[in-house]
């Protein structure tokens, strides 16, 4: 869909993706199963090469990197293009999370070793990588409480700890980890981030976690990892020590566009099945159900929603474009809140507009229902988000709501 913030390049480069993605892409979707994702790394792996003989790879490098340079509100269009085939699109063009945050992070705060040994190998796709901060026992929206430490030991860390919903380590070459280094700092310098390789001795895969029945694999999973004595170089540390919680402040203001312009992608397949179905089901003779007004009240409301958050989503684009993501922090919260409701919204009333049919695997729409639930949770759990904003307008309004 053409709108607004569409420049010029994108004019050529939209139809490109789009057209690739709905004649390659989207007909695998009936091959598609959470249970059987290690199977269809292959075709995949095939249809990579496809997009890097047609000149599309690594659209969210900058040109020094072989990449077009795309601003983040461009990408942010790229990204809803490729969600339209949500399985696949962002794993065939190499920019699926947390690779493309892994990707930006190391790019903007990693060493010329570790962007030698790690960044070059990730942005050919030759390997992959997985991001490791939540923990069980702490709650996830505050990072500034963890357990896992890394202690210095002459030119080595050593990494004890339990981390969770790391997501994609199943088949990933190393983790980005989140880990205490300076516990004696204030909160927000206490953690820093290291590059941990999966094959470092100590590094135990306990188990991807089943989400909703399906435990999935390979980039499409969440594992459950202990770090026991893992020593990893000095030279893997990204940034500096105490840098931790900035790093993922940095990482998530992009991501967060990534996010939501992928829901935007998603919401616009759900309603275009949904309006397929609508135009097309015959409820009784000669009645469709399109007809009947509560069915014309869920394509309203979804047009307009998906419309919304799109234009919110990319104006935020423009300003952290323009003036950097701690400008604009209320607007990354808002389209968080609201794109994470909107896809959920607009993915129920596709699954009812299917009756029966749209809670089965005979369709993707229940398998995206899945997949997609933890929006509301992911980067920030809704009330955070909710709170964070509330805070920010009664401030302005002479109300400081910190706890003292």
């Amino acid at each position: 869909m053409e709108h607004v913030f569409a420049t010029e390049r994108l004019k050529t480069l939209l139809p490109q993706i789009q057209t690739f993605v709905k004649e390659e892409l989207i007909p695998l979707e009936a091959q598609f199963s959470f249970h059987h994702v290690r199977d269809m790394m292959a075709l995949l792996n095939q249809k990579r090469e496809k997009v890097k003989a047609l000149g599309l790879w690594g659209l969210h490098l900058p040109v020094a990197d072989g990449g077009p340079g795309l601003t983040l509100c461009e990408f942010g269009q790229v990204s809803e293009a490729l969600a339209h085939a949500p399985f696949f699109g962002h794993y065939t063009f190499n920019c699926q999370a947390p690779d493309i945050g892994n990707t930006e992070l190391i790019h903007k705060f990693g060493s010329a070793d570790i962007k030698a040994r790690f960044l070059k190998p990730l942005m050919e796709g030759s390997i992959r990588s997985c991001f490791s901060m939540t923990e069980p026992e702490f709650a996830g929206s505050n990072p500034t409480r963890m357990a896992t430490t890394a202690v210095r030991d002459g030119d080595s860390y050593i990494i004890n700890g339990h981390k969770w919903f790391t997501s994609a380590a199943d088949g990933a070459a190393f983790a980005v980890v989140m880990a205490i280094t300076n516990p004696d700092a204030a909160p927000h310098q206490r953690a820093s981030m290291l590059i941990v390789p999966t094959d470092t001795p100590g590094f135990d895969l306990v188990r991807n976690i089943p989400v909703f029945g399906e435990a999935g694999g390979g980039w499409f999973s969440h594992a459950e990892i202990h770090y026991t004595d893992c020593r990893v170089p000095v030279a893997n540390l990204i940034g500096a020590e105490g840098e931790g919680f900035r790093l993922a402040q940095e990482r998530l203001g992009p991501g967060r566009i990534h996010h939501c312009m992928r829901w935007v992608g998603i919401a616009e397949k759900a309603f275009d099945l949904m309006c397929q179905r609508a135009a097309t089901r015959e409820i009784e003779d000669g009645v469709m159900l399109g007809e009947k007004q509560f069915i014309q009240g869920f394509i309203a409301e979804s047009r307009v929603e998906i419309d919304a958050a799109r234009l919110l989503v990319l104006r935020t684009a423009h300003n952290i474009d323009q003036f950097g993501q701690k400008a604009v922090r209320d607007q990354v919260s808002g389209i968080k809140l609201y794109a994470a409701n909107m896809v959920l919204r607009v993915l129920d009333r596709a699954i009812q507009v299917h009756g029966a049919l749209g809670v089965t695997d005979d369709l993707i729409l229940s398998a995206i229902y899945r997949h997609e639930r933890g929006a509301r949770i992911w980067d920030g759990a809704d009330e955070v988000h909710q709170q964070s904003i509330a805070r920010s307008v009664l401030k302005q309004y002479g109300l400081d709501t910190r706890r003292k």
